[in-house]
């Protein structure tokens, strides 16, 4: 693989994490400190600083975060758990195409790690929140049914 298409590949992923801490951003902005974006906007920033790294390593240049400030600002906090979960799929998606491409083994397994926590952190903890928040058949996830308490705009990791 040239330089040039690992630096092109490591801005596309640094570009979606910066996007989905934009967008996490704005929803802990309009609905306040709510699990599971609190959390998840912690560890997107994580991911972020991991890809810089590497590109900080291999010498190449940091771009412009074109994000910062233009999240999408959801009517309720169930829309923003509705949004996030095709978000996190995508995401996962993207890192199905780049990681076989990918031969430096420390960016390999960065990307690895990332996706990996889309996968198992991620997603599951927004289709908790979704189901919590009344979208999944309006009844709230089992968990909540069987003696958890329900507060609107609090999902919970």
């Amino acid at each position: 693989m040239e330089d040039t298409e690992l630096q092109r590949l490591l801005v596309d992923a640094l570009d979606d994490e910066r996007k989905a801490e934009a967008t996490y951003a704005t929803v802990i902005d309009e609905f306040g400190p709510v699990r599971p974006f609190t959390n998840i906007i912690e560890a997107e920033g994580r991911h972020s600083l991991a890809i810089e790294r590497q590109m900080v390593r291999l010498g190449f240049p940091i771009p412009v975060n074109r994000w910062e400030g233009r999240g999408e600002v959801p009517a309720a906090l169930a829309q923003a758990c509705e949004m996030a979960i095709p978000a996190e799929i995508e995401n996962i998606a993207l890192y199905d195409r780049l990681i076989p491409r990918v031969g430096d083994p420390s960016v390999r397994q960065v990307l690895e790690n990332l996706q990996a926590a889309s996968r198992h952190n991620h997603l599951p903890a927004f289709r908790r929140c979704l189901a919590r928040e009344g979208r999944g058949g309006g009844r709230g996830s089992a968990e909540s049914r069987q003696g958890g308490t329900r507060r609107r705009g609090r999902c919970r990791a």
